[in-house]
């Protein structure tokens, strides 16, 4: 019968802007929060520029043997034949690498990650503290158990929505990213995209 899900975690190393946790606000948000995924390029990728991002969808780029415009579609189907949509595992995307001005990392990570696990599971039993912002739930003042030596001025750098950094994002996806999948994208991903630019600039 298979082995019940409760939470699916996507993420992607990036400095700034993504915060350190966010949700999605159902299963196909949670299917464009995956066809966005990207990380920063360092040293070790040696084709692109340092400091670029590469988009690599769903962490599956390389892996995927057939069209990823494909993959995408058959996510969302997942969610359309669904005999509970309750039942869907939460999508949620995460972000351990981000650094502050001095380009250090702002928050310690390894076992650390699991003050934000916990957030997870709270969140897959719905008993999580969480706001709603514009790029999708996110967890509320306080809701995330802090590490010693991280501050609570940097908790709140770590969960607050760069808006103008998000704005970028967007461009960047509709310039760069969206257009290499052509006609095989599914159209839902591109109402999301334009929904969140509208939910961006309504909260500048």
């Amino acid at each position: 019968m298979g082995v019940p899900i409760s939470a699916i975690l996507f993420g992607g190393r990036r400095p700034k802007t993504i915060p350190l946790v966010h949700q999605s606000r159902d299963w196909n948000h949670g299917v464009f929060l995956g066809s966005i995924v990207g990380s920063e390029i360092t040293a070790a990728a040696l084709d692109l520029k340092v400091g670029t991002i590469r988009r690599d969808p769903f962490a599956m780029l390389p892996f995927c043997g057939y069209h990823m415009g494909d993959y995408f579609a058959h996510w969302l189907k997942i969610g359309q034949v669904a005999p509970d949509a309750s039942k869907l595992p939460k999508i949620f995307y995460v972000n351990w690498f981000r650094k502050d001005e001095n380009d250090k990392f702002i928050w310690p990570g390894f076992g650390e990650n699991s003050r934000v696990l916990k957030w997870v599971f709270e969140a897959t039993q719905g008993t999580a503290k969480s706001v709603d912002t514009p790029i999708g739930i996110m967890p509320a003042h306080g809701a995330i158990d802090r590490p010693e030596g991280v501050t609570e001025e940097q908790m709140d750098e770590l969960l607050t929505v760069d808006v103008d950094g998000w704005l970028k994002e967007v461009e960047d996806i509709k310039v760069n990213h969206y257009p290499k999948f052509g006609d095989h994208l599914p159209k839902q991903l591109n109402e999301f995209l334009a929904q969140l630019e509208a939910k961006l600039h309504a909260a500048k």
